[in-house]
């Protein structure tokens, strides 16, 4: 028989996969997903892989976390994509959230860690200290909250605590590149880095033991590594090196006295195992390239959420050397090899400066002569080879897809990371043009068959780049761009103002290069068809900043379409709404090819 050809509706299915959590028998995986449109709690009862509704709020889930009892699971909860996250429980084997602690609507819960009988929570939270943040112990039984520590000079996260829970561990954030991380005990403060003063990062702390906390950290180092801390010498070392990568994320399983680390490479990440107990290193060959979640039982196996280009994000279980795949999340009808990898290429700057990038070609039976140029977000972010149902869907309709990682971009050491802070208009920018130029050189695309299309940021750099540079497309899309950063710097949530002047400057000081930035101050050349979408309840780029770019250019007569999701806040959690967004973007080309 023959089959019609792939449609761009069956890039519509995949789901959404949040954070998930493995039950203390481990006969659980619960996680949260959009799988019936709104974002709700899965549950599948192991070794059975048929997921079930476990709970439901259609809300946006921030953490997952099964008690070591199995008496209650705690979850966070916001609202419309408002990012305010409350800790909820629900019963053990599901049912209705019930909110843990009161709160007021704008306080902001970040869950750190359970006590490993289960009965006290740890978190960080905005109540009471908006800007830096203040921790906490909440017992469930006695409902009594304690405060542990008041967070001053930058947003203050608590990290972990020592299973004695004696001595906790925290990071003060001064800039995405500046981030300082403590142990509080009955003695006092001790800090993890030998100079707190130098401009360096620590994160992903975990205690190993009681009185030795292991991170990871960027000191004197270009690239991120492995370092501990004891506090009986009160010593800092390096434990782990890995060179020309950076190092992430570690996951420590006490059980087994093993270490997972997770390191990053330009466009790729890689999976290692760290015995210690025999101080041997070794790398973990991998079903997918980008990770976003690790999680290790008592039993020793290790699960992880991840994703490739080809590949829908999914939870693997790996065990005696061998991986599972849990989920069963995929495209209805097309494999891996149906869809498109990307070429990664490498091109030469303004300055000389290398700047690599993902080339996606549309296949040849697809092809329609266009290519969309796709900045990311961030900025201090990385486009990695990770599914984005948003490109497939793209590439079946016939277009490529340039994405370039220009400097402020991760994974390619911390002095690049550091090259957009101050400076969000210029160099980037001029990256962005270069890349351009490539695509033009190689003969891929030229000025009248180039779409520009970004979110976040990239949705800033796609306006800035429309305004300064219009002659190189043909429209653009903006998805919650900043459009005007005198605005965006006083109208950020507030634990982010503290960061503010290292990572963007300051308005006053630096008036000139805020106006020479802004893309407002380029009206006059944004004559480009647009398409701007906006979620209402965007805390990060809130709704005003694509309302006055959009009333402003049609004041002036230009065409602007403009899409605003009265439910969603930085992003699409809902499937509704992520399908209504693709279909007027795939629209809004098509219309002006």
């Amino acid at each position: 028989m023959e089959f019609q050809k792939t449609t761009v509706e069956q890039f519509f299915t995949p789901y959404s996969i949040g954070d998930f959590s493995i039950s203390a028998d481990e006969k659980k995986l619960l996680f949260s997903s959009n799988m019936n449109g709104k974002v709700n709690i899965y549950g599948m009862d192991l070794p059975n892989y048929y997921p079930y509704q476990f709970s439901g709020k259609d809300e946006s889930t921030s953490f997952i976390q099964a008690a070591p009892n199995g008496d209650y699971v705690l979850a966070g909860f916001d609202k419309d994509g408002d990012e305010n996250h409350k800790i909820y429980a629900i019963p053990p084997e599901g049912g209705i959230p019930e909110q843990l602690i009161d709160a007021k609507d704008k306080d902001k819960f970040m869950f750190t860690k359970l006590s490993k009988d289960g009965s006290r929570v740890y978190y960080s939270s905005s109540k009471g200290n908006d800007s830096y943040l203040n921790s906490y112990v909440y017992d469930i039984e006695t409902k009594e909250e304690r405060l542990l520590h008041e967070g001053r000079g930058g947003p203050t996260h608590l990290i972990d605590v020592s299973q004695d829970e004696e001595n906790s561990v925290y990071v003060t954030a001064y800039a995405n590149t500046y981030m300082i991380g403590f142990i509080k005990t009955e003695e006092g403060i001790k800090y993890l880095t030998p100079d707190i003063d130098k401009v360096h990062t620590v994160g992903s702390i975990t205690f190993v033991k009681d009185d030795e906390a292991w991170f990871v950290t960027n000191y004197d180092s270009d690239y991120s590594y492995l370092a501990k801390y004891d506090l009986t010498t009160k010593s800092f070392e390096k434990v782990l090196d890995f060179e020309q990568e950076s190092l992430m994320m570690i996951k420590f399983n006490r059980h087994t006295n093993m270490m997972y680390l997770l390191t990053q490479k330009g466009v790729v990440q890689n999976l290692y195992y760290y015995d210690l107990n025999h101080d041997q290193l070794e790398p973990i060959t991998a079903p997918v390239t980008l990770f976003s979640g690790l999680v290790t039982t008592r039993s020793g196996v290790l699960y992880v959420k991840g994703t490739s280009a080809a590949v829908p994000t999914n939870i693997f279980k790996y065990e005696n050397e061998s991986w599972e795949q849990m989920t069963k999340n995929k495209v209805p009808g097309v494999i891996p090899k149906d869809m498109v990898e990307p070429e990664v290429i490498t091109y030469k700057s303004f300055d000389d400066l290398d700047i690599e990038a993902l080339l996606f070609r549309a296949k040849p039976d697809n092809a329609n002569g266009y290519t969309i140029f796709w900045p990311h977000g961030g900025p201090q972010y990385n486009e990695s080879k990770s599914f984005r149902a948003m490109f497939q869907i793209f590439l079946n309709r016939g277009y490529n897809i340039f994405c370039p990682n220009f400097r402020g971009s991760t994974g390619y050491g911390a002095e690049f990371v550091k090259m957009v802070e101050g400076d969000w208009g210029h160099g980037p920018r001029l990256d962005n043009v270069e890349g351009i130029k490539w695509l033009f050189d190689e003969g891929i695309s030229s000025a009248d068959k180039l779409f520009l299309v970004g979110g976040s940021y990239g949705g800033y750099m796609a306006l800035l780049l429309h305004g300064r540079h219009p002659e190189y497309f043909r429209a653009v899309v903006d998805i919650f761009g900043v459009s005007n950063l005198f605005t965006f710097y006083n109208s950020v949530p507030e634990h982010w103002k503290p960061l503010m002047k290292r990572w963007l400057g300051d308005p006053v000081e630096d008036k000139e290069r805020f106006e020479k930035d802004s893309p407002v101050t380029y009206l006059d050349t944004m004559t480009k068809p647009m398409l701007v979408i906006q979620g209402a309840h965007d805390p990060r780029v809130v709704k005003d900043e694509s309302d006055q770019i959009v009333e402003k250019l049609r004041n002036a007569g230009r065409e602007v379409e403009y899409i605003v999701l009265d439910d969603e806040g930085h992003g699409f959690s809902k499937k509704e709404n992520e399908i209504l967004v693709y279909k007027s973007m795939l629209e809004f080309l098509n219309e002006h090819q």
